[in-house]
């Protein structure tokens, strides 16, 4: 049995998985590990990653897979994820790249993949609304912006709209999903990993959900949190 939960979240773009893997990353006490978040702090930092990712990211494309493998190779390498597991979110996106995954895990493995399940017509309303502070990631809405406008209540950054959340941004990438990365669904399916889980709700609601379908695989001695 492996030291902690190895867990994957999966879900089309706007489905909540930002927040929910950071929701469970607290209550199971494990790392929560954004590739988005690596690959925008690297665009901002100007490193030779980012500088290749911009491009992708410009044209809301998916970034390449030896990119980003080398930058989730160097993440679970650290001794937090060695030893307490962890969320992943935003990875992997395609067939080729849970292949990819399971060699850099290899001799271990996956412990479940959760499918977070939202509608198209809901994830554009809310992928066309969202608003993101450029210095903490926080997320707000034209339905709940911050407290001042558009400057974050955690850290007083600007909040704004990502060029990659524009329309045509938007229906490019949902696109890119239903070609490269449902398939995936059906690859951690067929290996007995993957449970269906509805992202429909309140936050809180999703979230309770989400723990109930894992304490359940843990109960059943799938796999066990330090």
């Amino acid at each position: 049995m492996v030291p902690g939960g190895r867990l994957v979240v999966l879900g089309k773009q706007g489905a909540g998985k930002g927040t929910q893997c950071m929701r469970l990353s607290h209550h199971y006490v494990i790392p929560h590990i954004s590739t988005g978040e690596m690959l925008r702090a690297a665009v901002k930092a100007k490193t030779p990653l980012g500088k290749e990712a911009q491009r992708y990211l410009d044209a809301g494309e998916l970034i390449p897979d030896v990119i980003v493998l080398e930058m989730v190779g160097e993440r679970l390498d650290q001794d937090d994820t060695k030893a307490r597991g962890f969320v992943l979110d935003g990875f992997p996106r395609t067939v080729a790249q849970a292949k990819g995954l399971a060699a850099l895990l290899s001799p271990s493995e996956l412990d479940l993949v959760i499918d977070l399940e939202v509608p198209t017509e809901v994830v554009l309303c809310r992928l066309a609304s969202r608003r993101v502070c450029v210095d903490c990631e926080a997320i707000y809405s034209v339905e709940q912006p911050p407290r001042v406008p558009w400057i974050c209540d955690n850290c007083g950054g600007e909040v704004i709209q990502r060029e990659d959340d524009t329309e045509a941004a938007i229906k490019r990438r949902l696109d890119l999903y239903d070609k490269e990365t449902a398939p995936l669904v059906e690859w951690y399916e067929a290996s007995g990993k993957l449970v269906r889980a509805p992202g429909l709700g309140t936050p809180d609601e999703v979230s309770d959900g989400l723990v109930a379908i894992i304490d359940e695989r843990r109960g059943a001695g799938g796999f066990s949190f330090p």
